[in-house]
């Protein structure tokens, strides 16, 4: 733990650069940024956690208890953005993300983004993983050839 802490305040400046960087991103392609938005960096990961993420649209389908259908749109929301918020976390801390991972809970209204980078030693190509900025559907393609 000591060590998390360590470096988020060392990573302070980062920190909040990816923090912005995160909310304006979801304020780009939802049309309303969380008002809340903390960046904690470990290592090799990179975890984000927002608060008060629902559009009012949003708000009013969990109202009418659909909310299976408000974290579906979320995931799509995810997948559109995941090379614009892979971009900007590279550019970012000069390191290539290899993995990302979003999910979204309603109650309360939370979401997480977390990205796994490369190992420091791996060199700009990372370390040969598959590229995380494919959406699933590319990265099925280029698995079959």
């Amino acid at each position: 733990m000591a060590g998390t802490q360590t470096e988020h305040l060392l990573g302070g400046s980062k920190a909040a650069a990816i923090s912005n960087h995160v909310v304006h991103m979801m304020s780009e392609y939802t049309g309303r940024g969380p008002t809340k938005g903390r960046t904690y960096l470990n290592d090799d990961v990179v975890t984000v956690v927002l608060r008060d993420t629902l559009t009012k649209g949003e708000r009013s389908l969990v109202t009418e208890n659909l909310d299976e259908l408000v974290l579906q749109m979320r995931k799509a929301f995810q997948g559109t953005m995941r090379h614009d918020l892979i971009a900007g976390i590279e550019e970012i801390l000069g390191r290539k993300v290899i993995a990302f991972m979003s999910d979204n809970h309603i109650d309360p209204d939370v979401a997480v983004e977390v990205f796994l980078l490369a190992p420091r030693d791996a060199g700009p190509q990372g370390d040969g993983a598959v590229d995380a900025g494919k959406t699933p559907r590319e990265s099925i393609a280029s698995a079959k050839g």
